[in-house]
């Protein structure tokens, strides 16, 4: 959309394809990444009816089905895109998008309709991904093919930065909404008013979206006749275009969407469900680092048209690779200190015959874990937040070791349901007393915290995400044709960032739960950035600013 006339006009047409398109989007990242942020409050509204460790896994794995159907809603929105247009697609998605969050912010509870309430909670963040699989392809192909040559990497890189700024949006509104009623009268209802905050900014983004004309790229193809008739079986029933689907998702989107969620997500999480940081401090350390290190995306857009998009994404991932171990213990030792030193003066050992141990994971979740000794003691350690090594020694009876103090686990198995109880009790509150001799905190001193050293830290992490995902979407324009672009991005980038990005809080916490490692969850996305750079290094060819 270029107006005729002036290049003052020009530009300011430029200007408010990009402000348009970017602002549209920022409101449905706050949307989406609402529940997110607020996991931990929405476990104990939805998911009162299970234990707290698989309460809160479930919460994330709820906010994780919003992005199990991305790709479906790339797919549907996708097809759409390119056989009507970018402007209409996007308008319709961030409809559902809007609409959704208002209404997680009315749903009652579990305590009020019982499981019916985490059903529907689902199915509103099913309706939030099927959207955000229609929305991000959209807006960057729009940006895109507003560009001009050699400045792609820049402009594409505004829309970059719409999901950090959504994420910050949202932080802002949590913390003042946080701050005005108090952390109970939060945790009661206070949650709710971010959500319905999200009524007011679909009125604004729709018609901000109004004001758009349709992209020029897509206008000249239909005016003459060469738009797609069949995108989805050009895109994906050709081996031709297949084949770069699968380099761009497996050598570029999906390192990219692990260092993302890793950097900005998993970080808070872990801030505040394994550092035991207050959730309202937590907030706000994760805005300060967003606030420092969103500005990157841009540049790193604008080198990426100076060097590529490929060099920037794999060193990206390389770094993430090389120092999320050494970082994440950092970050241990900054925010909670005083369970950094109890780690190092009594390490906590969880011991037992393996025969008779669970994964401290239920699906059901159902599952009280008081079968054995060693479910019995893994169960305590997992809810209590505490990290621990496991030890396995055939036939031995089951117990927890802080330090030098060895404190046995009832032979659960042995006992009636009365008798059961009381030894659990008494178990516990004999741990509970040894862990708080030992320094292990109950909650994170805000006191004692290194605050500039964790928001150094944090803005590191984020720094590596504006590396990867600063160039992606100007990568992703440039690897396929105009009249199938729309679906063919939009896929690869909603798999990646669906299932590889957005299963990582699940997966890492899951992986935590069943090992008591507080680190071991960031072998996952460890592993996935380090496929990324194997197949991005051999497969991904640099796309050279085509027309």
């Amino acid at each position: 959309m270029e107006v005729v006339g002036s290049a003052g006009g020009k530009q300011r047409s430029k200007l408010l394809v990009i402000g348009a398109s970017s602002l549209g989007t920022v409101f449905e990242w706050y949307d989406f990444y609402l529940y997110g942020l607020l996991a931990t409050v929405i476990s104990v509204q939805f998911f009162s009816g299970v234990n707290e460790t698989t309460g809160f896994i479930f919460a994330l794995a709820a906010f994780a089905a919003g992005f199990a159907v991305r790709p479906f809603g790339a797919l549907v929105f996708g097809r759409l895109g390119d056989l009507v247009g970018r402007k209409y697609t996007f308008l319709v998605t961030m409809g559902i998008m809007g609409l959704s969050t208002f209404l997680v912010g009315v749903l009652p509870s579990y305590a009020a309709i019982g499981v019916a309430a985490p059903i529907l909670l689902v199915i509103l963040r099913l309706l939030q991904g099927l959207a955000l699989g229609g929305e991000y392809g959209g807006a960057a192909t729009y940006v895109a093919e507003h560009a001009p040559p050699g400045k792609r990497g820049l402009y594409t890189s505004f829309i970059q930065t719409t999901a950090t700024l959504g994420l910050f949006a949202a932080l802002l509104v949590v913390i003042g909404t946080r701050l005005a009623l108090g952390e109970e009268a939060f945790a009661d209802w206070g949650w709710r008013i971010p959500f319905l905050v999200s009524i007011l900014l679909l009125a604004v983004s729709l018609w901000i979206r109004m004001q758009l004309e349709e992209s020029p790229v897509f206008a000249a193809m239909k005016a003459e006749g060469t738009t797609s008739k069949a995108p989805l079986r050009e895109a994906f029933g050709e081996w031709s275009n297949l084949k770069i689907v699968l380099v761009a998702l497996f050598g570029a989107v999906a390192g990219q969407a692990v260092v993302w969620y890793a950097g900005q997500f998993y970080a808070l999480f872990f801030l505040e469900k394994t550092l035991k940081v207050d959730g309202a401090t937590a907030n706000v350390l994760m805005a300060i680092a967003l606030a420092l290190a969103t500005p990157a995306f841009v540049f790193f857009g604008w080198l990426s048209d100076k060097i590529g998009r490929k060099p920037i994404i794999l060193t990206g991932c390389a770094l993430a690779v090389l120092t999320y171990f050494p970082l994440f213990g950092a970050l241990t030792q900054a925010a909670n200190p005083s369970m950094a030193q109890a780690q190092v003066q009594s390490p906590v050992v969880a011991y037992a015959d393996p025969d008779r141990c669970s994964v401290q994971f239920d699906p059901i979740g159902k599952n009280r874990f008081d079968g054995s000794g060693c479910d019995v003691a893994k169960s305590f350690l997992a809810k209590a937040g505490v990290p621990y090594s496991n030890a396995e020694i055939a036939g031995a009876q089951a117990g927890i070791r802080i330090g030098d103090l060895d404190i046995a686990a009832p032979v659960a198995e042995t006992l009636t349901p009365e008798v059961r109880a009381a030894a659990i009790a008494a178990f516990q509150a004999e741990a509970k007393a040894a862990l708080a001799a030992a320094g292990y905190p109950e909650k994170a001193d805000t006191a004692a915290m290194n605050k500039p050293l964790v928001v150094a830290i944090l803005t590191i992490l984020v720094l590596y995400v504006t590396m990867v995902y600063g160039p992606i979407a100007a990568l992703l324009v440039e690897m396929f044709p105009a009249r199938i672009r729309y679906s063919s991005m939009s896929l690869p980038y909603h798999i990646g960032n669906g299932w590889f990005g957005g299963f990582l809080p699940t997966t890492s916490f899951a992986i935590v739960a069943a090992t008591g490692d507080i680190y071991a969850g960031l072998w996952y996305p460890i592993v996935i950035a380090l496929v990324t750079i194997v197949v991005g290094l051999i497969f991904l060819r640099e796309p050279r600013d085509p027309d």
